[in-house]
């Protein structure tokens, strides 16, 4: 309930849904497990001394007891082992929010050179379909759309759902085959080469093809966004270049790019008020007639014509023919002068061929000049510190201007530390509890003893199977954390009685760990044979759940081997020096310090 962003909204419903079934089961087996146990278990009886467990056992017990003479360098090791595990593995191990998951499909945006025209960009979206099923096979395209241009206002989408800055660009959706081979990022980089082989004048970018990646992308094409945000556009575009040529320099980066078009074809038209004015023409009547020439009326001055026999209206509008406007002196010759007058444009305007910002785009007011791009080889996380300091070599911005990272890096930064303050949180929170609960430091510190071991376990396990860090591995370790402090409480629960049933330290260890051999062993093997179907990962989409079964694996496997070899050194050291006086305050308690028999 602590935690921001995406953590909160997993964790939330998860806790709650833990914290429910806890509750009931508690309340089940303190009343319907025992009933049962009575009735079905009545007259069973089995051989205390034979039997492949309890063969183990005294196998185990010969191991524990040997353990337990080298308790301090044996809690030494394990200690030194895990700091050192952790230290070794924490970065090797990639983080991003959630695991790649090939959806068999992608989307790649097409860019030609701005100001093609849209006939063109098609015909450039045909190659490339062309281009696609030459790549990963004719046989492997299950079904293909496309979207070339802006949308027509008639056209029913949201530009929110689909975006375009102009006739130059266009929008492919690919959806391959199931047993299509050639997929996910070698597709990807095949496509890369061929296109700069057989279309090296269009850029391209590559984009999420799935819901998740689309919804943690949180408006940004890529993945990384870096937008150079000030007053200033020019001055923005200045300091986003050199941006640029540093983020060009790193090689994990693909299809880097701006993400407007900034030297869209324009015709600059100066017009000469005085001269204008002395023709009885003014700006606005001048403007007025180029825009009916070079677009359309439709906008400008909307004009609707009702059919008088069926009743329906249908919209005028005035455009000259584009074939007919195809020079700058065919619009110099453009008369611009109402009545009839044979005033032309290039009497009363200066034109002249430039270039201009195709598209503009806000941040809170100001505007914005940003660079786009995919990360191939590295995950989010590892590229992260080097796409940092690549804006970092950049310089200052300009006086006015920031500079913004996008995309899924502030919400990967957001989820990693709220999952990391979750994570620490769920251990203090047990420590307290366990504290309160035994009335003891020492027997809480001995409980909690076993988490570097999880963790330890669970970073190992990511990394023999190339998995990364994530939401979902996260998930995985707190679970693996609460099953290990559940089979250390058993331990040293058991202990702790023979304990106070007159045992040394030692002895009680070596009873503990005899007596919950079978409940942890059962425990553990139970959550890790359920965990493997989701571990191996079979089927469509599982890619999405399997770092959870391979985090519990992991850290449960290591907290079995901790537990049962270093939990029981823990508490001998810990108890050493332990009377049988609780630290209870309570003068009723017949075992606390400040009992008072009446």
């Amino acid at each position: 309930f602590f935690m921001t962003g995406v953590g909160r909204q997993l964790f939330v419903p998860l806790s709650l849904a833990v914290g429910f079934a806890m509750i009931a089961s508690y309340a089940l087996s303190s009343s319907l497990v025992p009933v049962l146990s009575a009735w079905i278990l009545k007259g069973a009886h089995g051989d205390p001394h034979g039997g492949l467990f309890h063969r183990m056992k005294r196998a185990y017990a010969a191991y524990l007891r040997f353990t337990l003479r080298f308790r301090w360098p044996l809690a030494a090791v394990y200690l030194a082992s895990c700091a050192a595990l952790l230290w070794l593995l924490a970065p090797r191990i990639g983080t991003e929010i959630f695991p790649n998951v090939d959806a068999g499909q992608f989307q790649v945006r097409l860019k030609a050179p701005t100001g093609t025209r849209i006939e063109r960009t098609e015909r450039i979206a045909l190659d490339a379909l062309d281009l696609i099923r030459e790549t990963a096979g004719p046989d492997n395209v299950k079904i293909t759309t496309s979207f070339v241009g802006v949308q027509p206002a008639s056209y029913p989408i949201n530009t929110i759902y689909l975006w375009t800055s102009g006739p130059h660009e266009a929008v492919l959706l690919v959806a391959l085959k199931p047993e299509a081979r050639l997929r996910g990022e070698p597709l990807k980089e095949a496509l890369r080469a061929r296109f700069r082989e057989r279309l090296p004048e269009v850029k391209i970018s590559f984009e999420a093809g799935d819901i998740v990646a689309r919804v943690m992308s949180f408006g940004s094409n890529t993945p990384v966004e870096v937008a150079v945000q000030g007053p200033n556009l020019a001055n923005n575009r200045v300091h986003a270049e050199k941006v640029r040529a540093e983020l060009a320099r790193l090689p994990f980066l693909r299809d880097l790019q701006y993400a407007q078009p900034l030297d869209y074809p324009t015709l600059q038209v100066t017009i000469d008020r005085d001269r204008a004015g002395q023709l009885g023409l003014t700006a606005a009547g001048v403007a007025r007639s180029l825009v009916a020439a070079t677009s359309s009326s439709r906008f400008v001055e909307p004009n609707y014509w009702r059919d008088p026999a069926s009743g329906n209206a249908f919209q005028i509008q005035v455009e000259i023919p584009q074939h007919r406007m195809s020079s700058l002196e065919e619009i110099r010759a453009l008369p611009v002068a109402p009545g009839g007058s044979r005033t032309l444009l290039g009497e009363v305007a200066g034109l002249k061929l430039t270039q201009s910002f195709g598209l503009v785009e806000r941040y809170n007011m100001q505007r914005v000049v940003s660079l786009t791009a995919n990360i191939s080889g590295l995950t989010l996380g590892q590229a992260v510190p080097r796409i940092q300091a690549a804006i970092a070599r950049a310089g200052d911005p300009p006086r006015g201007a920031a500079v913004a990272v996008r995309g899924q890096i502030p919400a990967l930064m957001e989820t990693i530390d709220g999952l990391r303050t979750g994570l620490l949180l769920a251990i203090a929170a047990i420590f307290l509890l366990l504290a309160a609960n035994f009335q003891s430091f020492r027997l809480a510190i001995a409980v909690i003893a076993t988490i570097p071991a999880v963790l330890a376990g669970v970073l190992l396990m990511l990394l023999v199977t190339g998995t990364t860090l994530n939401v979902q591995s996260f998930l995985g370790a707190i679970m693996a954390v609460g099953i290990a402090v559940a089979n250390s409480i058993l331990l040293v629960t058991f202990a702790e009685f023979n304990r106070r049933g007159g045992a040394k330290p030692v002895e009680a260890a070596l009873e503990g760990g005899q007596g919950r051999l079978r409940a942890i062993l059962m425990t553990a093997a139970a959550m890790i044979a359920g965990m493997t179907p989701i571990a191996l990962g079979i089927g469509e989409g599982s890619e999405q759940t399997a770092p959870l079964g391979r985090a519990v694996i992991g850290g449960l496997f290591a907290a079995t081997v901790a537990t049962l070899t270093a939990l029981p050194a823990f508490y001998a050291i810990l108890q050493r020096k332990a009377t049988l006086a609780t630290s209870s305050l309570h003068p009723m308690d017949p075992d606390g310090r400040n009992y008072e028999p009446r």
